[in-house]
């Protein structure tokens, strides 16, 4: 990387690169990584980690250059937080059980919130650069940590049905602004059922679209072996072809 960056003989493009530009494509190389896994497709997962690796050394290369810390920094500080939230392991400390566990690690980040940012607001580093179904799950669960959350999945269930008859009043009043607002709570809710099932809301919504994938593309091939154009099918043809597609699974 010191050589794809050099001035006068590297590569143009990494040259040119900063920390904003690099960073879609290390939330992209993450993404990838899942994928293979999800595939348990191993082969590539080495390949993925490799491409992932290269993102943690170019941003760190970086940082180098700017004077600001290099790889053996990056290392050694996971090294040290690791360490810090193990004291069951790496010190004499002792738990009786794995929520005692659990309580005593989110007591460990709220100190490291508390020193890292001067406050000691539950919420304060959640990013905002999340995707949105992930920080909405672990805005929850932050905020469950002091208890401020629904105590089973009945109130959940509740709540979701109470959205749903706000949403549509919201479709009846045509206004556009209260319709994102009120599908927003929506969204907030079944990601809070999902947190009480212990379901990623994520994971469950990527493998709901390729659910979706690839029963439209069983529409799609039937057609395409018909030798008909899927633009001029009715809505019932493809309904009809959707349950065979589902069927088949």
């Amino acid at each position: 990387m010191e050589k794809l960056r050099d001035p006068e003989t590297g590569c143009p493009w990494d040259i040119e690169q900063r920390f904003e530009t690099v960073a879609p494509y290390t939330i992209e190389e993450a993404y990838e990584v899942d994928d293979a896994i999800r595939r348990g497709d191993m082969a590539d997962l080495k390949s993925e980690l490799g491409d992932l690796l290269l993102q943690v050394v170019f941003h760190a290369r970086m940082a180098e250059e700017a004077g600001l810390f290099d790889l053996d920094d990056v290392a050694t500080s996971i090294s040290d937080k690791m360490v810090r939230r193990h004291p069951h392991v790496f010190g004499d400390t002792q738990y009786a059980d794995s929520e005692a566990q659990t309580r005593s690690w989110e007591e460990l980040k709220a100190a490291e919130r508390k020193e890292k940012t001067g406050s000691d607001g539950l919420l304060d580093d959640v990013p905002l650069a999340l995707p949105g179904l992930k920080r909405a799950q672990k805005l929850q669960k932050r905020a469950g940590t002091v208890g401020f959350d629904w105590p089973d999945v009945g109130r959940v269930l509740e709540k979701l049905d109470e959205e749903v008859a706000e949403v549509r009043e919201a479709l009846e009043s045509e206004d556009a602004d209260k319709i994102e607002d009120e599908i927003g709570d929506l969204l907030f809710v079944c990601t809070n059922l999902a947190r009480k099932t212990k379901v990623d809301s994520e994971a469950a919504l990527r493998r709901a679209s390729a659910k979706f994938e690839r029963r439209f593309r069983y529409i799609e091939e039937t057609l395409k072996a018909q030798k008909r154009d899927i633009r001029k099918a009715s809505l019932e043809e493809m309904e009809s072809l959707w349950i065979e597609a589902k069927a088949r699974e």
